[in-house]
């Protein structure tokens, strides 16, 4: 992979940001499992977005690509005995997909690429055989199941990936009977199942909520329909960020009634000190001067790389806490940021559980280690706006993971690359 080089500047101007990725993920699942074609639109084709594409074609649904949307026909969902799912790098496709084709008994192998394969995966070869889904793997890639799912608790604790929860919540409203799902402690990500909820909603199929969790009732049908995607919030963050620290950016495309729990940006760069201000279609910020502030990061964990970068440059002390799940990602994104922002002259430690950060007003700039990490990568393009001398990244192709255009974006608001 290859570095970019990134120089001091100040965002100003419009940005409309791609679809949410964690919506357009959610709405291509349920087509699937819905007897007949969905229009899902707009549609940005990520490298995430694509390996849910090729993992539901693996198990029969037909897929038609539009130039920004997809075409979903799930009509031959599960007619396979068996299936290969390549999910890349993508920790949603992966977790979300295991229970969907157990549900179908398709008999499964799942691979993937860069740190895949290392994530864990123990909660679901804990619940599932129990459940009539044998589970081969040694600890990771290759995951292998056979049988079917059956109906019943599904017991797990709610402090692990919400995407294990999203999984159930797809595949439980198919099976020939009801089941709960039943948390053992508090749940986080929360807004991420809310969202997976609304979706479900959207394809005829409904779930209770309970005291300690959710009643699925079985067996329910999904239903085709056209779907409207919206803006992402997790990567209107990064403008967002980047206008705080000192700029005047609006994005556009943002709902503001969404679910995305990373739409909780707005309010913690308010808290921060900057001028945010909301409009029906999206959210402007302005850079005003920053105090540290405390960041309970348990229900936001993508956005602490780029909250990072915003502590650097805050007067004060910033604690981000309750991160402890965001080594688990893509890299072990405290590290990975202590170690980036460090290298270009930040005041940053790891704790256990996420950062302490003591702000300046800039930042030498030097070279950081991108850790094959779209969000690392990104949030450091943020730094090197009040950075003297810019910043060079490595892995400037992770971003297509996620967010193909985010240099044009970039620099389309004035931000300045090599």
């Amino acid at each position: 992979m290859s570095d970019i080089r990134l120089l001091p500047s100040s965002l100003k101007g419009s940005v409309s940001v791609p679809p949410s990725k964690s919506d357009v993920h959610r709405a291509i699942i349920c087509a699937a499992l819905a007897k007949g074609r969905s229009v899902i639109s707009p549609v940005a084709f990520s490298q995430d977005i694509l390996a849910t594409l090729d993992c539901i074609k693996a198990l029969g649904a037909e897929v038609t690509v539009g130039e920004d949307s997809v075409t979903v026909d799930g009509t031959h969902t599960f007619e396979k005995e068996g299936a290969e799912l390549f999910c890349r790098e993508s920790g949603s496709t992966l977790r979300f997909m295991i229970p969907v084709a157990a549900a179908g008994g398709v008999a499964s192998r799942f691979t993937g690429a860069g740190r895949l394969p290392q994530r864990p995966l123990g909660v679901y070869t804990k619940l599932l055989p129990a459940h009539g889904v044998s589970c081969k793997t040694e600890g990771g890639l290759p995951f292998e199941t056979g049988g079917r799912l059956t109906p019943g608790v599904f017991e797990l604790p709610g402090d692990i990936s919400s995407q294990f929860v999203t999984g159930l919540l797809f595949a439980l409203p198919l099976l020939d009977g009801s089941s709960e799902i039943r948390l053992t402690s508090p749940l986080q990500s929360r807004g991420y199942v809310d969202m997976t909820l609304d979706v479900m909603r959207r394809f005829g199929v409904s779930v209770e909520q309970s005291d300690s969790g959710f009643l699925v009732s079985g067996p329910q049908s999904y239903t085709p329909c056209a779907y409207e995607t919206e803006g992402d919030w997790s990567q209107a963050a990064f403008f967002l960020a980047g206008a705080a620290i000192g700029g005047d950016v609006t994005v556009t495309g943002l709902r503001l009634d969404s679910r995305q729990g990373d739409k909780e940006i707005a309010a913690l760069l308010g808290r921060f000190g900057a001028s945010v201000e909301t409009a029906p279609d999206g959210v402007r910020c302005k850079a005003a001067g920053l105090s540290g502030i405390e960041i309970d990061a348990s229900q936001i964990p993508d956005l602490v790389p780029v909250l990072s970068v915003c502590g650097a440059f805050a007067k004060g002390e910033t604690r981000i806490y309750g991160a402890e799940r965001v080594r688990l990602k893509e890299s072990d994104r405290l590290a990975a940021m202590k170690n980036a922002l460090s290298a270009c002259g930040a005041d940053i430690e790891e704790t256990p559980d996420g950062l302490l950060i003591r702000g300046r007003e800039s930042i030498p700039g030097g070279c950081a280690d991108g850790c094959n990490d779209h969000r690392v990568v990104m949030s450091m393009a943020i730094a090197a706006l009040k950075s003297e001398n810019g910043i060079t990244v490595s892995d400037r192709e992770s971003i297509t993971k996620s967010y193909d255009a985010f240099f044009e974006d970039y620099r389309a608001v004035n931000g300045k690359t090599v």
